[in-house]
């Protein structure tokens, strides 16, 4: 019996890897995240599987769940919304599975940062403006940051910053990273990437805050933030450079 831990992707149905849904469709039972993986997704599962939305359960009832599929010999597919890996709270329940003698496979997922780069139509790192991006978050009801990753530290950067969980505390984001990135610093709130209802809310530091206040948007948004998400005069990158030379392009 494995527990498949399987990146369910932005939101667009076909954006889910083809392992993650062939994993969904033979799976007898079917755990996920309902609140933010869309039916579509659930629906490759077969027809008599079991399929609970874990939204209303706790940790304990999550994994009385794969406790009782555990005893029948059934494999789980339990499906997160992105990539697991970024702030989809399986390493709690890997801790479980581990004390209960469960293995465990983890399917990745296109994140949401990706989905929302592509639908802004942009590259997150362009030559001599950001070779780097920082996925953090903002604290307010969750758990706080650990000591140095506060917004105001990692602003210091001056990285691409692909900032979750914080369409709610814009106020922050926008004291914080002023000081570093300029007020006129560009920045792009999209909610629900790749869903039918996304939307883009583009502004600068100085007033993102009130143009999402604006189009009502607080939850279930990623805010990106750095100068890549309005310039076209970036160096061209030294890959494609006509007297670049490497092993598939030799000194002709």
């Amino acid at each position: 019996m494995t527990v498949y831990f399987i990146g369910a992707g932005p939101g667009a149905p076909d954006l889910i890897t083809l392992r993650g849904r062939d994993l969904i469709a033979r799976c007898p039972v079917c755990l996920y995240a309902g609140s933010l993986v869309p039916v579509e997704i659930v629906g490759f599962a077969p027809d008599d599987a079991r399929v609970i939305d874990t939204a209303p359960l706790n940790l304990d009832q999550i994994m009385a769940e794969i406790g009782a599929a555990k005893a029948k010999g059934q494999d789980v597919a339990r499906v997160h919304s992105g990539d697991p890996s970024l702030y989809g709270a399986i390493g709690e329940q890997i801790k479980r599975l581990k004390q209960m003698d469960i293995d465990y496979t983890i399917v990745p997922g296109v994140p949401a940062f990706a989905a929302s780069a592509a639908a802004l139509g942009l590259e997150l790192t362009l030559p001599d403006i950001s070779q780097t991006i920082i996925l953090t978050r903002t604290a307010m009801k969750s758990s706080a940051m650990p000591k140095g990753e506060e917004l105001e530290n990692l602003g210091k950067s001056g990285a691409t910053l692909a900032i979750h969980l914080s369409a709610r505390n814009l106020r922050q984001v926008c004291r914080d990273l002023i000081p570093h990135y300029g007020a006129d610093c560009p920045v792009a709130l999209v909610y629900r990437a790749s869903w039918p209802d996304e939307e883009i809310v583009r502004g600068t530091l100085a007033d993102i805050r009130e143009k999402t206040r604006e189009a009502k948007l607080t939850r279930t948004a990623l805010v990106l933030v750095g100068r890549v998400l309005d310039t076209d005069e970036a160096t061209d990158s030294r890959l494609y450079a006509p007297d670049h030379r490497h092993i598939l392009r030799p000194q002709g």
